[in-house]
C-alpha cells in the first residue's frame, strides 16, 4: 500500500481551531453535544472512503459522511480538512480500514467520543455479508441489513450465472489475479492459477505466473502496476473495488461482471 503521509501537527492545529470555533459559537447557535444521534435514533457514521461507506449503507446506516474524496485512490495519502474533523467530532461511529492508520488520529484530534470500528474491506461475498451483519449489530439496524442482503444475494447469483454462461468453450477460464481483486475471479467462477501484489511483481514471479498460461489477468484499478503479462497472450481486465458517491456496492459487481464478460468474449 502507499506509505502514510499524515501530518500529525497539522491535524492537532486543525483540531485546536475546531475547538476554538466551537467554544466561541453564538448562544443562539449551540454546538451539538458529542455523541448526539440524528432524528429517530439513527446512528451518525463517518467513514474514511466510499468503500466503508457502502458497507455502512448496506448495514442500514443513513447518516453517512465520507472523508476521503473518491478521486483519491490511496486513502492514507489524504490530509483531512477542518470540516472532516467537525464531522468526526459529532459521529457515533468512525469506520476505517487497517491500511488507513490516520483514522485513530483523526478521532483523537477532533476530541470525538465516537466508536472506532475497523472494517475488513474485501468484496468477497461471504466477507461482505459478515461485515455488513456485524455493522448492523453495532448500528441496531439488523432488519435493514437483512433486506439488503436478500437483494445482494439475488443479484450476485444472477451475475455469477451470466458469467458462467459466457465461459469460452463452456470451460472455466484460468486467471491470474491481484490479491485484492480475487473476489472478481470468484464472481466469474474462474479458476485462479496465481496471484500477485500488492508489492511490485518480480521477474521470477512473472515467469511463474506466465507458466500457468492464464487466459485473463485481473488487475486492481486502484493499485495498478501496468501490464502484468504483456507477452503471454492473456487479456488484462481492470477491476474497480471502490463504490461511487452513491455508496451502492452492487454496481461494483455489475461493472466487474461487464468487464469480465467482455474479456471472455474476446471483444
Amino acid at each position: 500500500m502507499a506509505r502514510t503521509r499524515v501530518r500529525i501537527t497539522s491535524l492537532l492545529a486543525l483540531s485546536a481551531a475546531l475547538l476554538l470555533a466551537t467554544g466561541c459559537g453564538a448562544a443562539d447557535d449551540p454546538a451539538p453535544k458529542d455523541g448526539a444521534k440524528p432524528p429517530e435514533g439513527k446512528p451518525s457514521v463517518v467513514v474514511t472512503t466510499t468503500w466503508e461507506g457502502a458497507f455502512a449503507k448496506a448495514a442500514g446506516a443513513e447518516d453517512i459522511k465520507v472523508i476521503v474524496p473518491q478521486s483519491v485512490h490511496h486513502a492514507p495519502d489524504y490530509d483531512p480538512k477542518p470540516s472532516d474533523l467537525a464531522a468526526v467530532a459529532q459521529a457515533d461511529f468512525v469506520l476505517y480500514a487497517p491500511f488507513e492508520p490516520y483514522a485513530a488520529k483523526i478521532k483523537e484530534a477532533a476530541g470525538s467520543k465516537a466508536k472506532l470500528v475497523e472494517v475488513e474491506l474485501d468484496n468477497d461475498p461471504a466477507k461482505v455479508s459478515a461485515e455488513v451483519g456485524r455493522l448492523a449489530g453495532l448500528f441496531g439496524t439488523a432488519e435493514a441489513a437483512a433486506q439488503w442482503k436478500k437483494g445482494f444475494d439475488a443479484e450476485y447469483a444472477k451475475l455469477n450465472k451470466e458469467l458462467e454462461a459466457a465461459w469460452p468453450g463452456g470451460r472455466s477460464p484460468a486467471v491470474v489475479t491481484q490479491v485484492f481483486t480475487a473476489w472478481s475471479a470468484k464472481l466469474a467462477g474462474a479458476t485462479t492459477v496465481g496471484t500477485y501484489g500488492p508489492e511490485a511483481v518480480t521477474p521470477a514471479q512473472l515467469a511463474e505466473l506466465a507458466s500457468k498460461k492464464p487466459a485473463l489477468v485481473l488487475d486492481n484499478a486502484h493499485m495498478s502496476t501496468g501490464p502484468v503479462l504483456p507477452d503471454s497472450g492473456a487479456r488484462q481486465v481492470k477491476i474497480v473495488n471502490y463504490p461511487g458517491e452513491d455508496l451502492d456496492l452492487l454496481p461494483v459487481y455489475r461493472n466487474a461482471a461487464a468487464e469480465l464478460k467482455k474479456a471472455m468474449s474476446g471483444s
